[in-house]
């Protein structure tokens, strides 16, 4: 005996549609049929929320929520122990917190801060006082689900570009840690609008520092 393949609903909706559109009459309570079992389907509720998702935040959601996440400090970061802390290479790296601790908490805040895209893959678990400048590294205060791809390009990748440039500013001496850490806390685009520009740069980068 050959195996029989039958057509997966997805295909019986599309030769309904097509039939119905050439104006075969029966084919029209199949299409009704085939098109009502889509919408119920899983795969067409994954579909939905995708499709949702795919749209940009909206600007409000490029800051985080200051009753939520104010930022919170790492007290083993001082201005004078900058240079053997937070500009020795692999710091951040070092007291990063683990990823099961970050997920499970980034599912959480999801949900508190309301967003409708619940897709984790969509959002940075963000230190909003990055790591690279002495902010906490597990203190619920200064972590929050920073949206990727936000209305006019401040997502999480231009607040990345910044960090790497503060710390390479109090680093270098040219600006005090309290600064850089008040600018992040604050108000982190308009820390980018004074430090790099106007224009966000929204472009992944490879920056471990956060």
């Amino acid at each position: 005996m050959f195996p029989v393949h039958r057509p997966s609903p997805l295909t019986v909706l599309s030769l309904a549609l097509a039939c119905s559109a050439l104006g075969h009459p029966s084919a029209t309570a199949t299409a009704a049929t085939a098109t009502a079992w889509w919408h119920r389907s899983p795969r067409y509720s994954h579909y939905e929320t995708r499709r949702r998702a795919a749209a940009p935040h909206p600007l409000r959601d490029a800051l985080p929520n200051p009753r939520l996440t104010p930022g919170a400090l790492n007290p083993a970061v001082t201005q004078s122990d900058i240079d053997q802390t937070i500009c020795v290479r692999g710091y951040s790296q070092s007291i990063r917190p683990p990823e099961r601790y970050t997920e499970r908490l980034k599912r959480a805040q999801i949900r508190e801060y309301g967003y409708r895209d619940r897709w984790l893959r969509d959002y940075e678990e963000d230190h909003l006082v990055a790591l690279s400048l002495g902010g906490s590294p597990t203190s619920p205060e200064n972590l929050w689900p920073q949206p990727h791809d936000v209305v006019g390009g401040w997502g999480s990748y231009a607040k990345d570009r910044l960090e790497g440039r503060l710390h390479w500013l109090v680093c270098h001496r040219g600006l005090r840690l309290a600064t850089a850490q008040r600018a992040l806390a604050h108000d982190w685009i308009a820390a980018y609008q004074r430090y790099i520009g106007r224009v966000p740069n929204n472009q992944r980068l490879h920056w471990n520092g956060g």
